[in-house]
């Protein structure tokens, strides 16, 4: 029987962070060891808040260190997995920042499994085969319409059947540039691609805001409206749904179990949830989650802008379904998140891309880019080290 003997978190940046809805600027690097074996994982998250919460002192019986947890458990099977998950979830249910510790070490145990069975990572949760996946060139808008316009086209010449803009200034400005944002995307992209547009929660649960877009979304055949609110405002989605039969609104990153991913699709009227499987607490939840939206004809994608890690995980949960394709890609990755793995998911002569066929997530980290970006931590309590920065 195999025991987890170690948790390590590896917190990188770039070394100048930018004030962009950019995630890979930086990125918390998960490693669980048991034996002579090795699993990666990739949390959605601050690092250092998140490293806190893996070795914090004890509050109380339900607010734990997430390590307390995970820590010496056998790692046999994906019930193991399981248990494990369930775990920290009662230990450390009110300390808020271990959904987030859990979700990469989740991501970590199924490729340390997967490298501990043989077999990927898609296998070990019951696919027969991982089907290819059609990758969306996930962008941010540009600062004005003809930038936008130029990066949409970029992706159209790079051979990607279907674009993501999203976040900048949209929203943010008046409806007339809001217009202008969108008639540029799409022309940009021409007029066979799919088109989606990510507001990042910009209106909160403003639904009037919202629905002064509906117009020219409608006008330019955008596939779905991403984000318009926060995940929790069901009832402001719900209204938005209502006054919008053909573009459809997608949403669910922003949940951190699958309850409350569960809540988007029962009750928010979403055509799309977007899961982030090192945020909603692995990929564990996030299989949780695609069973219940193909229950519910809602549609599943992964959501992901960072690492090929990440992408990897983010895909394994709907790797089996062949009737849901869409697959976010990162279309402009930081220098950290391109270089942080060896490997990558790269499209093929048609434009899709395919999960590894090895054991695990079928992707590792790049140990002299760990090195490269690397953040000098240490967390000290009363004189005590609770936290060092591992080595490599």
């Amino acid at each position: 029987m195999r025991r987890i003997d170690a948790i390590d978190f590896f917190y990188l940046s770039m070394p100048t962070i930018l004030d962009i809805g950019d995630g890979g600027q930086d990125a918390l690097l998960v490693r669980v060891v048991a034996g002579d074996q090795v699993g990666w994982g990739e949390c959605e998250a601050a690092p250092l808040p998140t490293i806190a919460s893996l070795v914090c002192p004890m509050s109380h019986s339900a607010c734990k260190p997430v390590q307390a947890s995970v820590l010496g458990q056998p790692l046999d099977d994906p019930d193991d997995i399981a248990r494990i998950h369930r775990e920290v979830r009662l230990n450390s249910m009110d300390l808020l920042q271990s959904s987030h510790a859990l979700s990469g070490i989740d991501i970590a145990l199924w490729d340390l499994l997967g490298k501990l069975k043989s077999q990927p990572v898609y296998e070990l949760l019951g696919f027969a085969k991982a089907h290819p996946k059609v990758p969306y060139c996930s962008l941010l808008f540009g600062d004005t319409p003809e930038e936008t316009r130029l990066k949409a086209n970029e992706a159209q010449r790079q051979g990607y059947r279907a674009v993501k803009l999203g976040w900048g200034p949209f929203g943010h400005q008046t409806l007339r540039e809001d217009v202008d944002q969108v008639e540029a995307a799409r022309e940009g992209l021409g007029p066979d691609g799919i088109l989606c547009i990510d507001v990042g929660t910009v209106w909160e649960a403003d639904v009037e805001a919202a629905a002064q877009r509906l117009t020219v979304l409608e006008a330019c055949d955008v596939t779905w409206l991403e984000e318009p609110f926060h995940t929790g405002a069901l009832g402001a989605y719900r209204a938005l749904a209502d006054r919008s039969p053909k573009v459809r609104l997608a949403g669910g990153e922003g949940a951190h179990n699958e309850h409350l991913a569960n809540l988007m699709i029962e009750y928010a009227g979403v055509g799309y949830v977007q899961i982030d499987a090192g945020r909603v607490g692995g990929i564990t939840s996030a299989a949780r989650v695609f069973e219940h939206a193909r229950a519910r004809g809602v549609t599943f994608v992964n959501h992901t802008f960072t690492t090929h890690l990440a992408l990897s995980a983010s895909i394994q949960a709907y790797a089996g379904a062949a009737d849901q394709v869409l697959c976010e890609y990162p279309g402009s990755p930081t220098a950290l998140a391109r270089d942080l793995t060896l490997d990558h998911l790269e499209r093929d002569d048609d434009g899709e891309i395919h999960l590894p066929e090895r054991p695990g997530l079928g992707v590792d980290p790049d140990p002299e880019t760990i090195r490269r970006y690397l953040v000098d931590t240490e967390i000290r309590v009363d004189g005590r080290v609770l936290y060092r920065t591992p080595t490599v």
